[in-house]
């Protein structure tokens, strides 16, 4: 975390600097694309954003990377273990896990609801368990804690010049987009954790199922039915982007070139699936660096646009 940021949010308690300063590691780690729209904000809601990303990075590490000998109950347990912390932290109680201090510094601040944070970790432990869904609405179940309460969580940071439940339905269907948009490009690698989060619904109306995802990951051999699902799924994210998009005027000026950057980048990688031949049971697709800068550069322009509007506005009030 920089100073600069940490200072201008107010952060002065070492132990608080220190636990943000972990979120926000977490983030430029993992999160490259939301890491990137991130620096895109104020500097003083940015720590709020890492601590949001940390928490939910750490109950991600839980679930998929414990370790190979991790047992599903072992996990389980951790994932208990991590919500009794924050149960506890969200109270008042002092805790030392600094992710947890994190987000529950900024729920405070920011007064989110805290039921968004135990609906998360519902799908978390979901994913302990639950292999694949058999229809869209079974996975938007789902997705209502993995992803929506996401772009829930981020509204009251973001700030909107609408009252917020009037944005909140375009808040969560972002969320939702960002997510699908990761199943699209991610087969492979949640083929690999056992998970098949495409639709069978979905699958089955191409001719495609979870054997078919199997083979060809086995074997590396492509097959047409495949790629048919895959274009299905990415048409059906985009609706939900459409469903999402007037949700971005209804932002804060100030924290609309963040989301706007986010929403093309994430947007682009299914172009860049559909670019490698809908090939994502094989590869990880990505948008490229030199388009991803030129995204952050008209963010920055457009940060400067807003900052300096907003100057102008309070001047003459």
């Amino acid at each position: 975390m920089t100073v600069r940021e940490l200072d201008a949010a107010g952060i002065t308690d070492p132990g608080l600097r220190v636990a943000y300063s972990r979120s926000r590691h977490l983030n430029a780690r993992y999160g490259r694309t939301y890491f990137l729209a991130t620096r895109l904000l104020p500097p003083e809601r940015r720590p709020a954003v890492h601590a949001l990303y940390g928490f939910a990075r750490r109950a991600d590490d839980i679930v998929d990377d414990l370790g190979d000998t991790a047992t599903t109950a072992e996990r389980s347990a951790a994932l208990r273990a991590l919500e009794e912390r924050l149960d506890a932290a969200l109270a008042g109680a002092p805790v030392t896990e600094p992710v947890v201090r994190a987000l529950a510094h900024t729920a405070d601040a920011y007064a989110i609801d805290p039921s968004l944070f135990r609906d998360f970790l519902v799908s978390m432990r979901a994913d302990l368990e639950v292999t694949d869904y058999a229809t869209y609405e079974d996975l938007r179940a789902y997705m209502h804690g993995s992803a929506a309460v996401i772009g829930l969580q981020m509204l009251p940071v973001l700030g909107t010049v609408v009252p917020r439940e009037e944005a909140a339905p375009h808040a969560a269907a972002l969320g939702v987009a960002f997510q699908l948009t990761n199943f699209v490009r991610d087969v492979g690698e949640d083929l690999d954790r056992g998970r098949v989060y495409l639709p069978a619904d979905l699958l089955a109306a191409h001719g495609a199922h979870r054997d078919l995802l199997l083979w060809s990951r086995r074997t590396g051999r492509r097959d047409r039915r495949i790629g048919s699902a895959l274009a299905a799924a990415a048409a059906l994210t985009r609706d939900v982007y459409r469903e999402a998009a007037p949700g971005l005027a209804m932002l804060d000026p100030v924290a609309r070139p963040c989301i706007g950057a986010a929403f093309v980048l994430y947007g682009e990688i299914l172009d860049a699936v559909r670019r490698d031949g809908w090939s994502s049971v094989h590869r990880r697709s990505a948008v490229p660096r030199r388009r991803r800068a030129a995204v952050a550069a008209a963010g920055v322009a457009r940060v400067t646009a807003a900052r300096v509007g907003a100057a102008m506005r309070k001047g003459a009030a």
